[in-house]
């Protein structure tokens, strides 16, 4: 499998499962102050499809999340709230957690919290000082990019053009514009804890190398998360991990594109979001997993109301084309013929060989649909339908990993069908009144083995499919 790496700005080879079976994924995770809109979500989407997909392909797949628990948008959300930033934290974990499930997005392997690695993280800073990468600045400790030579490595920025604009803000320490802080003094009201430097809290960059190291190695496989973070969280925590170690941090680096409206980026700032749980629940968690994986994970995507409904349809198209196909294979399927077989064949290797070249999930998509679209192609031909039941199986095994067709739906009726029921059942009524139970009676059994069921209320008869 291949993937494209921000580091290399290439492709870079997965070794097989054979050779590798395990691999340690870090994917950076929310801040915990509000919840989170639909344009945060597509990481979380994308790289669980990956991690899924990886899984079914015999990796096994250590996939940790972290949870940044400490952060001036926390400090500043429990001041307006006149709660604490603990408080504010758990609240909003909670509720991310819960999205997670409205997003059908499967739980992490690990999901650490910074708040639990602080001291970690004051041994991370004690090295870097130590080792000359670090220095104290009046309790605060400050990271010196100069002291890292591989400096802007994976942006592509360097530290000459870094510095045009660069500028030291007020109350900051540190001797040159371009350094971050891995350690802040503590100011009134804010978290603390006690440190060689005096009592203070840690920096966010400082929080993910200290997490996913704890977890995951010096090395990891894979680092994970949108293209916002290559600069300057993601080049910070390069400095700080390799400055410490002196090994790569990650071999390949992942980065999706972001979520636009009309071109910009989505952003609480800018008040052009939607709350992910609310786009999930208006159109459905498989529609929303389905408009991410149709377009290209690298690639910005253009969020709208008609889009969504789009990808809507799509999902529910290829259920229709599963409920039909699994009613007419029960009991006596038949095997496919020759050339449904040989084109069905085809399309899988095509899903595969897209999802391996660079997590292509549209092709990916493509690939599904065309199985529907050669069943329905089939059936209308004078297929025998009973052969359709293969074809069914096959797209719900290769949906699965992408968290797609797995479902048990009811085959959709049509309009005229609805119409001949509720005729059907109107007539069975006035049979009702004029007392003929007979016939009544085998219009309700017969109705019952075609799947729909009558119920007599006060208010009249009401049919539901079984």
């Amino acid at each position: 499998m291949r993937l494209f790496s921000t580091l290399e700005r290439g492709l870079v080879e997965l070794p097989p499962p054979q050779e590798k079976r395990r691999v340690g994924m870090y994917v950076c995770g929310p801040t915990v102050y509000d919840l989170i809109h639909i344009g945060n979500a597509r990481p979380f989407i994308v790289f669980d499809a990956l991690r899924r997909y990886l899984e079914s392909r015999d990796y096994e797949v250590i996939y940790v999340q972290n949870i940044t628990d400490i952060d001036d948008k926390i400090i500043n959300r429990a001041r307006e709230e006149d709660s604490s930033p603990e408080e504010i934290a758990e609240r909003f974990t909670r509720e991310y957690q819960e999205d997670l499930r409205v997003l059908g997005v499967n739980p992490p392997t690990y999901q650490p919290r910074a708040r639990a690695y602080v001291d970690k993280m004051i041994e991370l800073i004690e090295e870097l000082v130590a080792k000359g990468h670090a220095y104290v600045a009046e309790g605060d400790v400050y990271f010196s990019v100069r002291s890292f030579p591989d400096y802007g490595k994976l942006s592509g920025k360097s530290i000459d053009d870094l510095l045009t604009g660069a500028r030291v803000d007020p109350g900051e320490k540190k001797k040159d514009p371009l350094d971050f802080a891995l350690w802040k003094a503590a100011k009134p009201g804010e978290p603390k804890w006690p440190s060689p430097w005096g009592p203070g809290r840690p920096g966010w960059h400082t929080e993910c190398v200290v997490m996913s190291r704890e977890l995951l190695g010096e090395t990891l496989d894979i680092h994970a998360g949108g293209n916002d973070l290559i600069f300057p969280h993601h080049e910070n925590e390069i400095a700080q991990a390799e400055a410490a170690s002196g090994k790569p941090f990650a071999r390949i680096w992942l980065h999706n594109g972001m979520l636009t409206v009309r071109g910009e980026k989505m952003a609480k700032s800018l008040g052009n979001f939607s709350y992910a749980r609310d786009v999930a629940r208006a159109f459905g968690t498989e529609a929303v997993r389905y408009f991410y994986l149709s377009r290209h994970w690298r690639k910005p995507l253009d969020f709208s109301l008609e889009a969504l409904e789009e990808a809507r349809k799509a999902v529910e198209g290829v259920y229709e084309f599963l409920a039909e196909a699994e009613l007419a294979g029960e009991g006596d399927e038949v095997p496919l013929p020759d050339e449904l077989a040989g084109e069905v064949n085809l399309l899988e290797e095509k899903f595969h060989g897209d999802l391996e070249d660079d997590f292509n999930t549209p092709g990916a998509l493509a690939a599904l649909q065309g199985m529907a679209n050669a069943g329905k192609r089939f059936a209308a031909g004078g297929g025998d339908r009973r052969a359709l039941g293969a074809i069914a199986r096959k797209i719900r095994e290769l949906a699965a990993p992408l968290g797609l067709f797995q479902e048990e739906r009811a085959p959709a009726l049509s309009a005229q069908t609805e119409e001949l029921i509720g005729l059907l059942v109107e007539l069975r009524a006035e049979l009702r009144k004029e007392r003929n139970f007979g016939l009544a009676d085998r219009i309700r059994e017969k109705l019952a083995s075609l799947g729909v069921e009558l119920k007599d209320t006060p208010q009249g008869t009401v049919w539901t499919l079984k």
